[in-house]
């Protein structure tokens, strides 16, 4: 396959199927033009309010917590229920702020830590597959990390052509090209080459192509073998990333992590269980930021009943 075909603007995005999606577009836009503290309390707040309507993403993400820290206390889950829904409303803001910032503006607000490591990797020749947590910061990490060693994106095309255009858009600012993500062999080739490859291996998505691995108190969780086989054919090495928001509301570190050894290439299981524990140490520099809402345990085991 080749690179991901970025995609182009057409009039048609211009006809009244697409004027709701303008409206939110042109205000995310504007909202992100304000002083960085104002968006923090518009994105906190709404996002606190959001726990009111959105019943059902709360009763997953009360699930998830549940089910990975069974030996916090019950308020101490709540706590991190409350701050995570917080995130979830500073989450749309920050994916404004990454596709329509600056340059300046990013680096005013945002840093990354340990940057070097990068640059000693790179200096061996190798390939790199950056580990890219779900986190709520996500979008904006990527531009933090982009504007400083832009690599090479996976991506999923948008079912809003308009939304997918920006989207692509916006993500350009800090990426190579794009591969789509059913192209491993895409990814390999970019990879043998020497390129960074944004990878992201702690959702659920199905049980085709996954194996049952521990993530953290839940003994079998889904987990995608693409790591193993990217691994295995490409040998790069994995770089793990956090974009943390400052509990202070004085902005981002991105905080990267010495590149983990001791890889098993030869079982797709014992690979699994190895990167659900990479994940597992990321989470917790920032636990509140993780996409708790997403329904990370939903394919089971054949006879087991669902954990929601």
């Amino acid at each position: 396959m080749s690179k991901f075909k970025q995609p182009e603007f057409h009039y048609s995005y211009l006809m009244p199927k697409y004027w709701l999606t303008w409206f939110g577009l042109i205000t995310l836009y504007l909202l992100v033009q304000l002083p960085y503290p104002v968006i923090h309390f518009i994105g906190t707040r709404t996002g606190h309010l959001s726990m009111r309507f959105l019943k059902r993403r709360k009763h997953i993400a009360r699930r998830n917590l549940e089910l990975c820290f069974p030996n916090l206390s019950l308020e101490d889950r709540e706590k991190l229920l409350v701050e995570n829904f917080e995130s979830l409303g500073m989450g749309l803001l920050e994916t404004g702020m990454a596709w329509f910032w600056s340059d300046n503006r990013i680096k005013k607000w945002c840093k990354v830590d340990n940057i070097e490591i990068m640059s000693r990797i790179r200096a061996d020749g190798k390939g790199v597959l950056l580990v890219g947590v779900h986190f709520l910061t996500l979008e904006l990490g990527g531009r933090i990390y982009g504007m400083y060693n832009p690599g090479v994106g996976v991506y999923r095309p948008h079912n809003n052509k308009l939304m997918d255009w920006v989207q692509c858009k916006g993500r350009s600012r800090s990426n190579k090209y794009f591969i789509d993500r059913h192209d491993i062999k895409g990814m390999i080739r970019e990879l043998r080459k020497g390129e960074i490859l944004w990878y992201a291996p702690d959702h659920d998505y199905g049980p085709r192509n996954s194996v049952f691995a521990p993530f953290f108190a839940v003994p079998q969780a889904a987990t995608t073998i693409g790591t193993s086989i990217l691994m295995r054919q490409a040998n790069p090495v994995i770089l793990p990333f956090t974009p943390k928001r400052h509990i202070d509301g004085s902005g981002y570190t991105v905080m990267v992590t010495e590149p983990p050894t001791g890889f098993p290439m030869d079982n797709s299981t014992e690979a699994a269980k190895f990167m659900n524990k990479v994940v597992e140490k990321e989470i917790l520099k920032a636990p509140e930021l993780y996409m708790w809402l997403h329904r990370r345990f939903k394919t089971r085991p054949a006879g087991e009943i669902s954990l929601y």
